[in-house]
């Protein structure tokens, strides 16, 4: 893992440290030379890269996400591919995974869970548009920034980690995240995203996620069979419009889950903008429409079309105008027939009663009018069309030749339910029926007003006080505080005149504000820090109590528990106890440590423990690791006890090394330095040269004790010829000694060359 720090990457990428670790890579921090700056390099893990096809989806999907740029993505700097490894070089950031917030909040309120799914969505759009889907999406790949904006990560890279269609190694950490179409092997598309950002949005309601289990597969099988409880059904305060959001991106039929992100963000923004929403999906939804065909567009039908409008080319616009103007006027040849026969049928009501009164009348004279004249009235009479909801700008009078349309003395007024330029009243009213040639005034929309009830779903009491005084109407305003279990402490509940309502000079408005609820929130696991922010925003005098206690379960600094617990009422002066963690004090297991890890360990129980390292041998623990301690692991510790950590000095025993076929010295010395005693035996060998080591009384590599002996044969050369026997005729001072004879000569002579020298020399002079 750390093979490559201190390296530079193409002459550019100096590796600093290792930052993460994942199932697939390993992540580094590292300068960027050429731009100063610091980046994250993602490099490919040894065991991966040295399978060829993997390197080649990982160099060809990363090349693919470094074309991706959103600021809810961690954005690719550069992809390499060299003959040694792969690497991709990001942004380095800064912030920590929503994983480890969820870990240090438990669970978050409504608002925050809607501000970064919003921001998780929009990266997913981004990504899918662009055909990357990411397949991975859980809070570990979730990063969140010190202003609360979040990037995704990882984008590209998880797609290859799924080459295997079982539930692998790599898998297990994402197995509570997965679609059931992952989890199954199957094809996966966009809308696998979604839901594992509807688990996501799960966990961050609720806390836990949505399935869990002994085993992996036991998970993935309850991913398959869709059987996850709401959410509001786990924590209470989960607005329905949220958890219909949450479940839908949830469920478990790939076809009966969001089609898209774009889907899934209109959504969002509509329950964003109206907290009190609730949606309609699947066969619902699809009898809602059918049945209200012409009623009232909503908002999200509204924000569809719009969508749909923006992405149309002006060819497209003007054939979608064409369309809605032949439909008006086949409704207006509808009606128009309809209505002729109703006046035909009226007009022959009258010629028959004109007839009998011609009849009975004594004058014999009519007063009826002229069937002609009477039927030319009727014809001089036409329906105005229908133009609110219209374009100014696409309204042209010469396509209404029965009516003088006014499209340039308009009226202009705000709407907060159509857009600027668009029509939003008339007079006379549409089918109203009028003279031929009637002009037709129209009012147009500025947009929407400034002068309403804005959007307070985020606001605090005091600052929508403030928004409302800068409108400079002169308002009555008014506050009242109320108790709401769902709206937190000093945040809007609701104002009177509704969200929305246009206000108008010196009107009375008053801003419901929250006093959060008066029962004991849930406190366990939080920070100390966090449980009294939330005890303090409850409007009750609380008499906060302290206590400390030791846990293997809690983090230190956090809650054990309460009393009351969770959801008791609470009432005023009311005594609260909060059980705070010390930490653990059991005596860990350092065994195999090194001392310095060892009590680094130990030094953060922050117990003010005494250390006192000690030394022996063992034949189990390699030299310079922890054996054992004192207490034992598992034992209870005290504050200011003494720890003694036993560390190793090896086992006394050393490696004999080979010696065979050296030369003395070059023997003596490695065994020397071995720690061992060299016993050196010279004996005489006609296959190996002299000086040179026969054999060793301990095979090579076995392991002895230090300081014991070990004697090397080391070889004396060819044993020397015998002496001449008493028949072999004499050597004369005068003839040269033989070689053989040289070699066998010593420097002092042994007694039996004494012995033979003074017998020759007597032969020699004998008379």
């Amino acid at each position: 893992m750390e093979a490559y720090i201190g390296r530079l990457l193409d002459s550019r990428y100096e590796i600093l440290e290792v930052i993460g670790t994942g199932g697939m890579a390993v992540v580094y921090k590292a300068l960027d030379h050429r731009l100063n700056r610091l980046v994250a390099v993602k490099i490919l893990k040894d065991e991966l890269s040295r399978n060829q096809e993997f390197r080649r989806r990982f160099h060809a999907e990363s090349q693919a996400v470094a074309m991706v740029s959103h600021p809810n993505i961690v954005g690719v700097y550069d992809v390499s591919k060299t003959a040694e490894l792969d690497y991709i070089v990001m942004e380095l950031i800064e912030g920590i995974s929503l994983k480890q917030y969820l870990e240090k909040k438990g669970n978050l309120n409504w608002r925050e869970t809607l501000h970064f799914s919003m921001q998780i969505a929009k990266a997913l759009e981004h990504a899918h548009s662009r055909g990357i889907v990411h397949r991975d999406i859980k809070p570990h790949n979730i990063m969140i920034l010190k202003d609360g904006s979040i990037k995704v990560a990882d984008f590209g890279i998880a797609r290859i980690g799924t080459a295997q269609n079982t539930l692998t190694r790599e898998a297990l950490g994402s197995v509570h995240y997965i679609s059931p179409e992952q989890a199954k092997g199957a094809r996966v598309d966009n809308r696998s995203d979604l839901y594992s950002l509807g688990v996501v949005m799960y966990e961050m309601l609720t806390g836990v996620t949505p399935y869990d289990g002994e085993t992996p597969v036991a998970v993935a099988i309850q991913h398959i069979n869709g059987t996850a409880r709401c959410p509001s059904e786990l924590m209470t305060g989960i607005p329905l419009g949220l958890e219909q959001i949450t479940m839908h991106a949830m469920n478990a039929n790939l076809d009966a889950r969001y089609v898209s992100a774009t889907d899934m963000l209109r959504d969002m923004e509509e329950f964003r903008k109206t907290p009190t929403i609730t949606f309609r999906f699947g066969a619902a939804a699809v009898a809602a429409a059918s049945s209200s065909a012409t009623a009232p567009k909503t908002d999200a039908e509204r924000y569809a079309s719009k969508a749909r409008a923006e992405s149309m080319s002006p060819q497209q616009r003007r054939a979608e105008r064409a369309r809605r103007e032949a439909e008006k006027a086949e409704e207006r040849r509808r009606k128009n027939l309809t209505i002729a026969i109703i006046v035909a049928a009226a007009v022959l009501v009258i010629l028959i009663a004109v007839v009998l009164l011609v009849v009975l009348s004594d004058d014999g004279e009519t007063t009826q009018k002229d069937p002609e004249t009477a039927t030319s009235e009727v014809q001089d009479e036409v329906r105005v069309p229908d133009f609110v909801g219209m374009l100014l700008e696409e309204i042209d009078p010469a396509a209404y030749p029965e009516v003088q349309v006014d499209v340039i003395n308009v009226e202009e007024e705000y709407s907060n339910k159509y857009d600027e330029g668009y029509v939003i009243a008339q007079s006379p009213e549409s089918d109203e029926l009028v003279k031929n040639g009637r002009r037709v005034t129209l009012t147009v929309s500025l947009g929407k007003s400034l002068n309403v009830i804005p959007d307070y779903s985020e606001m605090t009491g005091d600052e929508l006080m403030q928004y409302l005084k800068d409108l400079q109407l002169g308002l009555k305003i008014e506050t009242q505080k109320i108790s709401d279990e769902t709206i937190v402490k000093d945040y809007v509940v609701r104002t009177d005149p509704e969200q929305g309502t246009e206000l108008t000079k010196n009107q009375n408005v008053i801003i419901y504000i929250s006093l959060g609820s008066n029962k004991m929130p849930d406190l366990v696991g939080q920070t100390l820090d966090d449980a009294q922010n939330k005890l303090d925003k409850i409007e009750l005098e609380l008499n906060v109590q302290i206590e400390e206690e030791y846990s293997e379960e809690v983090n230190k600094g956090c809650i054990i528990s309460t009393d009351p617990e969770e959801g008791a009422e609470l009432r005023e002066n009311q005594r609260i106890t909060l059980v705070v963690s010390l930490g653990s004090n059991k005596m860990p297991d350092l065994k195999d440590e090194s001392p310095t890890n060892a009590k680094a360990i130990l030094d953060a129980l922050d117990m003010g423990l005494t250390v006192t390292i000690l030394e022996e041998s063992s034949e189990e623990v390699e030299e310079g690791r922890v054996i054992r301690t004192d207490p034992e692991a598992g034992a209870s510790l005290k504050k200011n006890d003494t720890v003694r950590i036993y560390v190793s000095t090896g086992d006394g025993k050393a490696e004999v090394p080979d010696v065979l076929g050296k030369s003395q010295n070059e023997a003596t010395r490695l065994l020397e330095d071995a720690g061992f005693v060299v016993a050196v035996n010279e004996v005489y060998d006609e296959t190996v040269p002299e000086g040179e080591v026969i054999s060793q009384s301990v095979k090579p590599e076995d392991r002895i004790a230090e300081g014991s002996t070990i004697t090397i044969d080391v070889s004396k050369g060819p044993q020397p010829t015998e002496p001449p026997t008493e028949t072999t005729a004499p050597t004369t001072q005068s003839e040269e000694p033989t070689e053989a004879s040289e070699d066998a000569q010593s420097d002092e002579p042994t007694e039996a060359t004494e012995n033979a020298q003074s017998n020759e020399t007597t032969e020699g002079t004998e008379p």
